[in-house]
């Protein structure tokens, strides 16, 4: 490279620490320039708590300090630019600024952006090109912390680090150090990783909002949060410890052919750290060897899955983008990992009525939840076109499996055949028992548990009212007295009970005009609830 001469150096380079590298080696000296247009673009970005805004300043810093040793002299020229300008960065207004004073100092102007060369060499601006280097296997300093039990590790300044280990359903938090954590180490662990993602093979940045930042390094999602989103640099690193197969599971025969040969509206469920994404993996595996082209959508993109597998990203890609995508390639099977927002759900509808194979992992903590998540999202008679099979997950293993169906019947426990509606029945796969009805009743869309009661298999509906609107009924029953309504139901029997404060209790056939009342109070919508057993 050139020595002793004159240097305008850009924003790339500042953020990738690649100028004070250079000079510790010796490859350049004299006069660096530094524009106040990167100084003021650094210092939005760091306003915005973006690393790469951090990481800038702190390179100045470290030129600074070169430039008290004498290795190097340094410069600030140029006029600080407009919020226009800054704006308009992405655009080059802030590379056209840096162009202009590299041309007035007759400088070598020192780059990492093509375009940026290009452009400056195309003005007879001299140019030095530092281009990323070759994709590497280096290795994060977060690694040191985790060993081949270690799930997931968590820093955060001015505490202990510590980690979770084992499997799900078997972990335990650990200790990591006696040690807290200060804050520069903290920094510095972000530092490591986010110089490393950019020359790293299979390491890229999913994630970067304002005091956010989520990495992606390999077999590691790596979560960055800052001030003042967080009260203090935090790092969470997870890495999956177990790449299990679908033999690897107890599935039953009648999953397996579910799985196989009808099932194309899956929603695999389950809480956090319930082994709901290892399953959707190894559940990829399985399907690539049936000869099925499998793509995934992530946020982030961390299933662990074979090379014949593309993922795309949410955060980088619209919905329109992802849904054109996938009509135009034509999978036999996606995957969408980690729904959270209507955005979501909606899309995997679209996908779903589209003819796509899908497969979404969703957050619940129970079976019916998973379900749940759509309901008031999709139009009731689109939820069963939608869905099919619901597979929750706990502990790492597959607790309970139901189906989907869309009927015309009348709701359990209700016997007039003008109350008939579509309804949903959600069945357990293995028993073909109901365990669920969904229907509209009034305005509202209800989930309804269908339960065995006891031995007996007594028949019957309890209909549990909200204080409020029992209390109305009551009361207008009473013409205006005052009655305190604490249950109203149905039992085996057929005979309707009011507890009320005026009177222990008063039974009354459901034919008798009280019973004909509460039918009607049940038909008007005013029920808030309903707990059924059959």
């Amino acid at each position: 490279m050139i020595k002793n001469s004159i240097y305008v150096v850009d924003t790339s380079v500042i953020i990738e620490k690649k100028i004070s590298e250079l000079v510790n080696k010796g490859d350049i000296k004299g006069t660096i320039i530094i524009p106040n247009a990167i100084l003021a673009e650094l210092e939005n970005q760091a306003n915005q708590n973006h690393t790469e805004g951090f990481l800038g300043l702190e390179e100045i810093k470290d030129l600074r300090e070169l430039a008290a040793k004498k290795k190097i002299e340094l410069i600030y020229e140029g006029d600080k630019p407009t919020e226009l300008y800054i704006r308009g960065a992405r655009y080059g207004a802030i590379d056209n600024l840096i162009r202009d004073i590299a041309a007035r100092n007759e400088a070598t102007l020192i780059t990492g952006d093509k375009v940026q060369a290009a452009v400056a060499e195309a003005a007879g601006i001299s140019v030095i090109l530092i281009l990323p280097s070759p994709p590497s296997d280096e290795k994060i300093e977060l690694e040191k912390f985790f060993d081949k039990h270690t799930m997931s590790v968590h820093i955060k300044e001015d505490t202990i680090p510590v980690a979770k280990k084992g499997l799900p359903g078997n972990m335990e938090v650990v200790k990591l150090s006696d040690k807290k954590m200060h804050k520069d180490e903290v920094k510095k662990l972000v530092e490591d990783v986010i110089e490393k993602t950019k020359s790293t093979q299979g390491a890229f940045v999913e994630i970067n909002h304002p005091g956010t930042t989520i990495v992606q390094f390999q077999d590691f999602r790596i979560v960055i949060c800052k001030p003042p989103f967080s009260d203090g640099w935090e790092i969470t690193a997870v890495r999956p410890v177990a790449a299990l197969n679908i033999e690897d599971y107890e599935i039953t025969e009648k999953l397996m052919q579910k799985l196989d040969l009808t099932s194309s509206g899956i929603l695999i469920s389950g809480s956090p750290g319930s082994g709901k994404t290892t399953f959707a993996a190894a559940l990829i595996k399985h399907y690539l060897k049936l000869g099925r082209i499998i793509k995934t959508i992530e946020s982030p993109r961390d299933l662990k899955v074979p090379d014949e597998v593309v993922q795309y990203s949410k955060n980088l890609g619209t919905r329109d983008d992802i849904h054109n995508v996938m009509l135009l390639s034509r999978p036999d099977y996606t995957f969408f990992d980690e729904m959270r927002t209507t955005d979501d759900f909606k899309l995997y509808s679209d996908l779903r009525l589209a003819g796509i194979g899908l497969a979404g992992v969703v957050h619940a903590t129970k079976p019916i939840d998973a379900l749940q998540r759509f309901v008031g999202r999709l139009d009731l008679g689109v939820i069963p076109q939608v869905i099919d099979m619901i597979i929750f997950m706990s502990d790492g293993k597959i607790n309970k499996v139901l189906e989907v169906f869309m009927k015309v019947k009348v709701p359990s426990g209700m016997t007039e055949s003008d109350l008939a509606r579509p309804v949903i029945d959600v069945k357990d796969l293995e028993t073909g028992n109901l365990e669920y009805e969904v229907y509209t009743y009034g305005e509202q869309t209800v989930v309804i548990p269908i339960v065995t009661k006891g031995k007996s298999g007594s028949k019957g509906t309890a209909l549990a009212y909200s204080a409020r609107e029992a209390k109305q009924f009551v009361s207008f029953y009473f013409h205006g007295g005052k009655a305190r309504a604490v249950e109203i139901f149905i039992d085996g029997s057929k005979v309707a009970t009011i507890e009320v404060a005026r009177s222990n209790e008063l039974n009354v056939h459901k034919k008798s005009k009280l019973g004909r009342l509460l039918q009607t109070a049940m038909r008007s919508g005013r029920s808030v609830e309903f707990v059924r057993t059959s």
